[in-house]
């Protein structure tokens, strides 16, 4: 028989704030919010907790570290509410971009894979018109005006046409354009991204990103794990919900 955890045992703030490290304040902010259900309170005015509240709580910490602060909140608001059916809708778009995620990385594997075969450009002097700023913010599905920010934060570095201006985009440009985008889908900053764009160009090779790309499998299968966790821990919550 399920243990009823919502009558009995009567904990304080503290009692749940002391086995996670956090303030008493932090506690009654996650119940202003919904992240825990309402608390009775005594006739003087205090709050009380059961050790539902309690689970409620392991829940939501469970869920932070592979779903995101936000997400966690708003699933347990969900479940608080009795809309279960929105919390599992949540917490499959956060497994849906996980998955993304990983896709990511893999199309940049195999874009570092390609590499490996290119041939170091030679200059020409009649670049193709697909070198052309405009083409090439197509191919990758982007802005131009984001070509010309990765430009600036030194990722890029394509040549001016003398005649007219323009900017001309060589194949090691396209290279660097291309890793550069994959690696903003996956979650690297500019000021990230330059150096290892820089240490390839200089190297003529991807050799640089290896690190980076063992980081981010180490970081995506810790969010595998995580969301593992706070299944766990969110099913318990339910149980013990009834």
């Amino acid at each position: 028989m399920r243990k009823n955890l919502k009558t009995g045992v009567r904990l304080r703030p503290v009692d749940l704030a002391r086995g996670h490290g956090l303030s008493t304040q932090a506690v009654r902010n996650y119940e202003a919010v919904g992240i825990l259900p309402a608390a009775d309170r005594t006739p003087h005015g205090y709050r009380t907790y059961t050790p539902l509240h309690a689970c409620a709580l392991r829940a939501f910490l469970a869920l932070v570290p592979g779903h995101g602060h936000r997400t966690a909140t708003s699933v347990m608001r969900a479940v608080n509410d009795g809309a279960a059916e929105e919390a599992f809708r949540l917490i499959d778009e956060s497994h849906a971009q996980l998955l993304d995620d990983r896709r990511t990385l893999q199309a940049v594997e195999r874009a570092l894979r390609d590499l490996e075969s290119m041939p170091t450009p030679t200059a020409v002097s009649g670049p193709p018109a697909d070198t052309f700023i405009g083409p090439l913010a197509r191919g990758l599905g982007i802005r131009p005006a984001t070509l010309r920010t990765w430009e600036r934060a030194g990722l890029l570095r394509p040549r001016r046409d003398p005649r007219t201006g323009y900017r001309v985009y060589d194949q090691a440009d396209v290279r660097d354009a291309r890793l550069a985008h994959q690696l903003r889908r996956g979650g690297y900053p500019l000021q990230q991204i330059a150096p290892l764009i820089a240490q390839v160009r200089a190297a003529g090779g991807p050799e640089p990103l290896e690190s980076a790309l063992r980081d981010w499998h180490d970081r995506l299968s810790a969010r595998s794990r995580a969301m593992l966790t706070g299944a766990a821990e969110l099913e318990a919550y339910l149980q013990a919900r009834g």
